[in-house]
């Protein structure tokens, strides 16, 4: 699910058990305000689908798909597309773009996934990683479902910009947590993240079974220049997320086997 982490709001206050990343209570405030803003919708939507490249009859899960932009997107350029999410909101906003025939399912991406084994040609998971500890479950379960050859596609907060935030962290590379709270109209919702060292990130994709392809620190669409001047320039100069390209192996490549099931 794409955060919107330029939203105001707090970091004063650590990590805490008090319904955090709780979409459901502001799926659509949240949905209106990424749709076309310049984050999320001209900067982390549009570099994950450069990175996708031709999805043409590709089947794709979209892990973590919020109310379907990405899914949307995929299945305009000829992608089969299939949703997960654990927000019954956002589903539903969801199922409200795509169609009430789209193949969408509720579940938490750190359980195991409701697809048979190499079900899909890739997976995409748009920041979604940092809202979890443990990587490890999550990508096994990923390679589990992707066929031999598929790819995982996915982008999370930049090390980086993390390591800045509240304090800052006096360990870059111990796996911590924080909350933030994001704002919208006038309301605070806590949103905890995990954050950990770059090389934690690529450990785990090989420690899953994966083969790192890519590592792309992206520009925004230029064509955002014009739509958001005071904005633009800020976001071009500065990081803020961090893309991956993983492969799993093909078959025949002498590759490790899959990861047990979980």
């Amino acid at each position: 699910m794409e955060p919107a982490i330029n939203v105001p709001g707090s970091l004063d206050r650590p990590a805490g058990p008090a319904r955090s990343n709780d979409y459901d209570s502001f799926a659509e405030a949240y949905s209106a305000d990424t749709e076309n803003n310049l984050l999320n919708g001209h900067y982390a939507r549009p570099a994950m689908l450069d990175l996708a490249g031709d999805v043409t009859g590709h089947r794709i899960l979209d892990a973590g798909c919020g109310s379907g932009p990405l899914s949307a997107a995929l299945r305009d350029r000829g992608a089969v597309v299939t949703g997960i999410d654990a927000s019954a909101g956002m589903l539903a906003l969801a199922r409200r773009r795509l169609g009430e025939d789209a193949a969408l399912h509720r579940g938490d991406l750190s359980d195991r996934l409701p697809f048979a084994d190499g079900a899909f040609d890739d997976v995409v998971a748009s920041l979604v990683l940092h809202y979890l500890e443990d990587w490890g479950p999550t990508l096994a379960e990923m390679r589990r479902v992707l066929r031999p050859g598929g790819r995982l596609i996915a982008s999370v907060e930049h090390p980086f910009v993390s390591y800045a935030l509240q304090d800052p962290r006096p360990d870059y590379f111990a796996t911590t947590s924080y909350t933030y709270d994001w704002a919208f109209h006038g309301q605070f919702f806590p949103m905890t993240f995990w954050r950990r060292p770059l090389h934690a990130m690529t450990d785990a994709f090989t420690s899953a079974g994966f083969r790192p392809a890519v590592l792309s620190e992206p520009q925004p669409d230029p064509a955002a220049r014009e739509l958001f001047p005071d904005e633009f320039d800020d976001l071009s100069t500065k990081v803020s997320f961090l893309f991956f390209v993983a492969e799993v192996p093909p078959s025949d490549a002498g590759s490790a086997p899959l990861p047990p099931a979980l």
